[in-house]
């Protein structure tokens, strides 16, 4: 019995003492995967903080997709033309662009309507961004629309046949949109299958009304696999487990230049958008706080390194921000400016 015990005591303290290997991944990865993370929740708390200081009209974005969107920003090849890997983002793919390298004073520069914003020169609510040197698409406000348009993308980059995939984000709510069950048609048809890999991002609400009583499917990756698509469910606040899928799924529709789907289950930390206050919830997976403790239990980083990791991004944050003021807002002539009408531009003034 004392020699069992004994046993027992000993096998427990070896389960213990064991040390996390993240999925096998090199520590440098989870070492910037935390450093983005952070980055990415310091910028949209910032950004918050922008709009109730009325320094801004709106916002919308992803805290509590970190643990998704870093992971898919970092794997992406990044570059411009059919080469590289296309981006079909929504609203909430803040942690994907800073992991694409996209900069926090261009996220700020949009959020507070500057003339110096790339993505759309101070004309479009905060996180609808839009890259071309790094293909990534222009994020758009009617919802779900980028499903059979990163379709045509994959079409384009299979024809190409330089092994480049496209990507497409979206909520859960938005698949009962029309153009998601499109995308499904579209990149499965046999024998013309697309290199896209389709996923979304299920918060379990749809503004204010919740996933339950909505679906009649038991997960909404079920619809995917109807069409013969590579379909997985992952516990998208954990980044390691969604590194390891989308790094699998991406290497699978390289190889294959078939699709594969992924439905991500992640957290709303601050409610839909401004319009329903921006309030932080209290019942949410914190997927920042929760591997920034995995990683300092490992012992990969201290308390302190991760602390420090904070307030850099705290001090990027406001001097992006005092940056930004300097700077100028759109004037009323430019208004016409980028948008056109066949091959010219649509300023009616000039026809």
């Amino acid at each position: 019995m004392a020699k069992a015990k004994k046993t027992a005591v000993k096998a427990a303290s070896k389960t213990a003492t064991k040390k996390d290997n993240f999925g096998g991944l090199n520590s440098k990865v989870v070492i910037q995967m935390l450093d983005l993370m952070i980055k990415s929740r310091v910028l949209e708390e910032r950004l918050i903080k922008i709009y109730r200081a009325g320094e801004s009209f709106f916002w919308i974005g992803g805290p509590g997709e970190e643990a998704w969107g870093v992971p898919l920003g970092m794997l992406a090849r990044v570059g411009k033309g059919l080469d590289f890997d296309f981006m079909h983002l929504h609203y909430r793919c803040a942690p994907t662009v800073l992991a694409m390298g996209v900069s926090m004073l261009d996220s700020i520069r949009l959020m507070t309507n500057r003339a110096t914003d790339p993505s759309t020169g101070g004309r479009n609510f905060s996180n609808h961004y839009a890259f071309p040197d790094m293909n990534i698409a222009p994020v758009t406000s009617p919802l779900e629309v980028q499903y059979p348009i990163a379709c045509g993308t994959a079409h384009a980059q299979k024809r190409h046949g330089k092994k480049s995939i496209s990507v497409v984000t979206g909520g859960d709510a938005g698949t009962a949109e029309a153009e998601f069950a499109s995308a499904l048609i579209l990149s499965s048809r046999k024998g013309k299958e697309l290199p896209v890999l389709i996923t979304v991002q299920n918060n379990k609400w749809g503004i204010s009304t919740h996933y339950d009583g909505q679906h009649g499917e038991n997960e909404i990756a079920d619809r995917a696999r109807g069409f013969n698509i590579k379909s997985r469910v992952i516990n998208g606040n954990d980044p390691i487990e969604t590194y390891l899928a989308i790094e699998e799924d991406m290497a699978y529709i390289r190889k294959t230049g078939k699709p594969a789907f992924i439905e991500a289950h992640v957290s709303r930390l601050y409610g839909h958008s401004s319009a329903s206050g921006a309030n932080q919830e209290k019942n949410e997976v914190d997927p920042v706080k929760d591997f920034e403790k995995r990683v300092t239990k490992s012992g990969l980083l201290k308390e302190s390194d991760v602390k420090a990791i904070w307030e850099k991004y705290e001090d990027e944050g406001i001097k992006a921000l005092e940056q930004a003021r300097t700077e100028p807002v759109p004037t009323a002539d430019s208004i016409w400016d980028n948008t056109y009408v066949g091959s010219e531009n649509a300023d009616w003034r000039k026809f």
